[in-house]
């Protein structure tokens, strides 16, 4: 439903020609709204094909024959039950790539593998939080999409190779590589994460969020040249190394709510930032999406957030996404 096609539009949106095959009457993510489907769909032609079909079969061998690339996002025995892997499709194509996106790998089984389920299983919720609360799911499809990206690089670094082949990627994989500095402490040094209140940097001090006089701040402070910036700025006198601030992290933080609670969120994010301080008040997405115009581009009748990608000397034509009773490629 989401991190394939969204890995297909971010290439899409790069000028590769994308067809969505979908099933007859469509994919089930058209059934979530318009508006989504259009979010992960944009600048595809599509194809209704019904798979379990002799004739759909034939169907999809042609656009294998003269296509660089399929990449599926299903259940591994679906992917095998339709033929849908480079053993079986390299005698249409030998130079084929064929991109499985699962849950758990094309040999890890069936197992139900939604997002947040990946969250859970691979140690994402247990270290976001309040230490004294539940564990909790970051606001957005962080698995999905991670995956998505990552596919669309295994991809391109197959064609960029000029060669054929299997990518397996799957989203625990992805969101357990994406934890790099966090599972490497646990398996070179034995320290497991733990929570820190308002969302607070494991390592650096201060580096987190901060309540001030009116809204939220999010402050990052990552090396003693910013610590004296921002000390100088706020008032604030000692703890000149990185390593005193994380020892003493609690006085450390006890002064800095303390000169922060001076000024709301956006009036210190426009003292800090001048000074090259990571700083930036905590803003609700409609919000941020009215402080970036640029970001948002029109795809027919929608308004979508555009490629994050930007290729000098190329400008992507944003197309509505492929309609159900529209033209099928």
């Amino acid at each position: 439903m989401l991190a394939g096609p969204y890995a297909t539009m971010m290439l899409a949106d790069l000028g590769a020609e994308v067809i969505k095959v979908e099933p007859p009457g469509g994919e089930i993510s058209r059934q979530v709204g318009d508006s989504y489907f259009a979010s992960l769909n944009r600048n595809k032609t599509h194809v209704f094909l019904d798979l379990q079909s002799e004739e759909g079969q034939h169907r999809l061998a042609e656009l294998v024959a003269q296509s660089h690339a399929l990449l599926v996002n299903m259940k591994p025995s679906a992917i095998r039950k339709l033929g849908l892997t480079y053993q079986n499709l390299s005698r249409f194509n030998p130079g084929i790539v064929c991109v499985a996106m699962t849950g758990f790998g094309l040999d890890g089984g069936d197992d139900p593998a939604f997002d947040y389920v990946i969250q859970a299983a691979t140690g994402v919720a247990a270290m976001t939080g309040d230490p004294d609360g539940p564990p909790t799911l970051p606001g957005y499809s962080s698995a999905d999409n991670s995956t998505g990206l990552t596919a669309a690089l295994g991809l391109l670094a197959m064609v960029v190779a000029g060669r054929g082949g299997q990518v397996d990627v799957s989203l625990r994989d992805v969101m357990l590589s994406q934890l790099n500095y966090r599972a490497a402490a646990y398996l070179n040094d034995g320290v497991e994460p733990r929570r820190h209140p308002n969302g607070a940097h494991s390592y650096y001090v201060p580096a987190q969020l901060f309540s001030t006089a009116d809204g939220y701040l999010a402050l990052f402070i990552t090396h003693d040249g910013f610590w004296r910036l921002f000390a100088a700025e706020a008032g604030i006198e000692g703890f000149p190394t990185m390593a005193e601030r994380s020892a003493r992290r609690e006085e450390v933080l006890a002064v800095v709510e303390a000169a922060l609670t001076q000024d709301s969120a956006v009036g210190w994010e426009n003292r800090l930032r001048p000074l090259g301080i990571p700083a930036a008040a905590v803003r609700s997405l409609p919000e941020a999406l009215d402080a970036t115009p640029g970001v948002v581009v029109r795809a027919g009748d929608f308004r979508l957030v555009g490629s994050p990608i930007r290729v000098a000397g190329y400008q992507p034509d944003y197309r509505p996404p492929p309609p159900v009773g529209g033209h099928s490629s």
